[in-house]
């Protein structure tokens, strides 16, 4: 039996674990790509670099080069109707954020397909995990191109990128940083055959919440997309009310969920609730039966990565989202999606007590 072949089989081999490593490092650099992108987002430097290049390039190396990327940018509508004016100085420090995403991007990509070689060309991946991890490699790939996809949106007519492409980016990030982790811990704790699986209700609240976990993501996507954290700086009514009056001011009425940013922040609030809810009744649920220690400390750990999330997202709203808060309440949303995979995992994996 090869190493690949262990998962799902039998005790984790010695290739098993280093390929776990492996994929956990790569989901330690999509969490930084995350958190760079908020930055990037946050001081408006996501349009910086007005052209795409597959393989990537070197930055303006002197004062020639950057006079031309800069005369570059002053083409599309960010700099004609927000930037106009801007200096030379103030180009290269938005330049270098979308340069150093872009970079990072690419740094992913080749942490995850070089390594991947290199365990297929040993033999060690395998049938069962072939397929994962080509899936991982093709959304990585599917990543870059969406993230050009957004960034086109916002250099064409308006100087600001499509919240819907910027939700479906921020999305897929978050779907390849739970991925990575679901895989990581499969090959870290595989299932053995004789293994009596738990399909109690607790397997199934625990994967509930990890899908509340995303949407709620997705919801945080589209108001940063329409910077519906800018209205109504109060928590926890809306200046004194539980319902603004500009809920449902759009018509069609559908459309306030997608294009209202009152209606938005409402229901970014309303999911925050949704997601305290859901997890605060795991943890009330693994109090009262004997789930195992190590469960038990990933169910508290979660709990705590609600709370840690919440205060951010309550000090972003009422500080009116300054950059540092913006991206660390970001980074909280990618801590509490980690935690609550960890704690569903564990319960797929765990025979509960009659």
């Amino acid at each position: 039996m090869t190493a690949g072949t262990a998962v799902g089989a039998g005790p984790v081999a010695g290739a098993n674990r280093a390929m776990a490593l492996w994929l956990l490092t790569v989901a330690g650099l999509v969490f930084l790509m995350v958190m760079l992108g908020g930055a990037t987002r946050l001081t408006q430097s996501g349009l910086s670099m007005v052209h795409w290049q597959f393989a990537g390039a070197l930055p303006p190396m002197d004062t020639a080069a950057w006079t031309a990327e800069f005369e570059r940018y002053k083409q599309f509508p960010e700099y004609r109707k927000i930037n106009r004016g801007m200096a030379l100085a103030e180009f290269k420090t938005i330049y270098w954020f979308e340069y150093t995403h872009r970079m990072l991007g690419r740094l992913i990509g080749l942490a995850f397909a070089l390594p991947f070689a290199w365990f297929l060309v040993r033999g060690q991946v395998g049938w069962r995990l072939a397929p994962k991890l080509t899936g991982l490699l093709l959304l990585g790939g599917l990543q870059g191109l969406v993230g050009w996809w957004m960034v086109k949106s916002g250099l064409i007519d308006r100087p600001d990128v499509s919240h819907y492409r910027l939700t479906v980016h921020l999305g897929l990030a978050f779907a390849i940083f739970g991925a990575l982790l679901w895989v990581a811990f499969d090959l870290l704790k595989p299932v053995r055959p004789d293994a009596a699986l738990t399909r109690s209700p607790p397997k199934g609240w625990a994967l509930a919440v990890v899908l509340l976990v995303f949407v709620q993501s997705l919801l945080g996507g589209l108001v940063a997309g329409l910077n519906a954290g800018l209205v109504y700086n109060t928590f926890p009514l809306m200046d004194g009310m539980l319902f603004p009056p500009e809920l449902f001011h759009a018509t069609p009425w559908w459309l306030n969920l997608f294009e209202n940013p009152v209606t938005l922040q409402f229901n970014h609030r309303v999911g925050a609730l949704v997601v305290t809810i859901a997890i605060v009744l795991v943890w009330l649920w693994s109090r009262r039966v004997g789930v195992d220690r190590g469960t038990r400390r990933a169910i508290d750990a979660m709990l705590l990565a609600l709370a840690g999330q919440v205060a951010l997202g309550v000090l972003t709203l009422i500080h009116m989202v300054p950059v540092g808060l913006g991206v660390a309440h970001q980074g909280g949303a990618l801590v509490l999606l980690g935690s609550s995979i960890v704690v569903a995992h564990r319960l797929a994996r765990a025979r509960l007590p009659a």
